[in-house]
């Protein structure tokens, strides 16, 4: 006995039918323009390491750029909607999804959050629009998952700030209009709107990478850098601010790896359905059905996770711990999804042809960025304990 193989894998548990109407149509739009847009090129583009700028205006028309933020050109939509964006951009590469996160989540929500009235209005309309593009910097060479050691520094001048130092792997930085820059203040951590051409304020992309090509990477250097107060962020000091926004990315991680793991597992039911050994397709060996079944189930579990911390958000209910939760299962399950998918392909699936291996690079940078494994592991460890083990 045979039949037609799931074209979806989310299928198999109906996860549509959690969702609204709105929802589904939100995330149907989306899709449609990627399947226009970004899926035919995606291949080529992650090989020559290109990052199609170009779309940033059509994604603003699309609504994705702060989709979920209120106000100022942004959509508004509920958390839900938001996570189902990232859901497809990620299925079709992770570098849009990141685009998308760090123009939203991070350099809007930084404003939008905690800037000046004057900021949000010189910023976030452009900023939805795609007419500017923003980035965000906390990451620096020598600190990552610890920033309170960052040592960029701004030192009173003054009425104005002088800002020194660098960060490091930061996407979009190469093309942004505006930078989004925490330093340590003699207030503590602070947060400054740094405009592209002001002086002394340089960047330089990250080449040679094996991850997120299809994505701009980039190093910023601040060599006494000026700016006047009214760039500072007045609502937001000490770490809280930037932490906040990270939360906003990881909520969008945890459903953009779902959509990798997704499109992973659509390429292999596919081609396990129309490889013939044996004088059968592979889909029809105990095997293969194994990888394809275990795959699936975890897929699915991922999936509804990732609706259930949307409710919450939506809900005004969710907290840290949990978006840890969310982004240390997800992304580990979508992982290694996609190279146990790359595995039932066969030597075809080193090809940029198809997606499962592509999807496994871009997600070693997901598995690092916005929190480690290891640091959402210490998270909820400690929500669990009651014991902090950081140090």
């Amino acid at each position: 006995m045979s039949g037609k193989p799931l074209k979806d894998p989310l299928d198999l548990l109906d996860i549509a039918s959690v969702l609204t109407d709105e929802e589904r149509e939100i995330q149907a739009t989306v899709a449609r323009f990627l399947a226009d847009r970004v899926r035919p090129h995606i291949g080529e583009w992650f090989e020559n390491a290109h990052f199609a700028r170009e779309l940033a205006p059509e994604l603003g028309k699309l609504g994705v750029l702060g989709m979920h933020l209120e106000g100022y050109g942004c959509a508004g939509t509920n958390a839900v909607s938001y996570g189902l964006a990232c859901l497809e951009l990620e299925a079709a590469d992770s570098g849009f999804r990141s685009f998308v996160s760090v123009q939203g989540s991070l350099s809007m929500f930084s404003i939008w959050k905690w800037g000046s009235e004057e900021q949000k209005q010189e910023w976030l309309p452009r900023l939805a629009a795609g007419e500017a593009i923003g980035c965000f910097g906390l990451t620096e060479p020598d600190f990552g998952s610890n920033p309170s050691g960052m040592r960029t520094r701004a030192v009173r001048d003054g009425d104005d700030w002088i800002l020194n130092g660098s960060k490091m792997w930061i996407t979009n930085g190469g093309i942004a209009d505006v930078a989004t820059v925490w330093a340590q203040t003699e207030d503590g951590v602070r947060g400054f709107l740094v405009p592209r051409g002001t002086p002394g304020f340089t960047t330089q992309d990250i080449k040679q990478k094996m991850s997120l090509r299809a994505s701009i990477t980039s190093e910023l250097y601040f060599d006494n850098v000026r700016l006047p107060d009214s760039a500072r962020l007045p609502h937001a000091q000490g770490l809280r601010g930037p932490l906040s926004c990270l939360n906003e990315a990881r909520f969008g991680i945890l459903f953009g790896a779902v959509g990798a793991g997704r499109d992973s597992l659509q390429a292999a039911i596919e081609y396990a359905d129309s490889r013939v050994q044996f004088d059968k397709p592979i889909s029809a060996f105990q095997l293969t059905q194994k990888k394809l079944a275990d795959m699936t189930v975890s897929l699915g579990g991922a999936a509804l996770l990732a609706v259930h911390l949307g409710r919450l958000k939506d809900q005004h209910r969710i907290r840290p711990e949990q978006i840890s939760v969310g982004k240390l299962n997800n992304v580990r399950e979508a992982i290694a999804i996609a190279r146990e998918c790359r595995t039932i392909l066969g030597a075809n699936g080193v090809s940029l042809e198809y997606s499962p291996l592509r999807h496994a690079n871009n997600l070693e940078s997901v598995l690092t960025y916005e929190g480690t494994g290891e640091m959402h592991t210490l998270v909820v460890g400690q929500a669990i304990t009651g014991q902090a083990a950081f140090r």
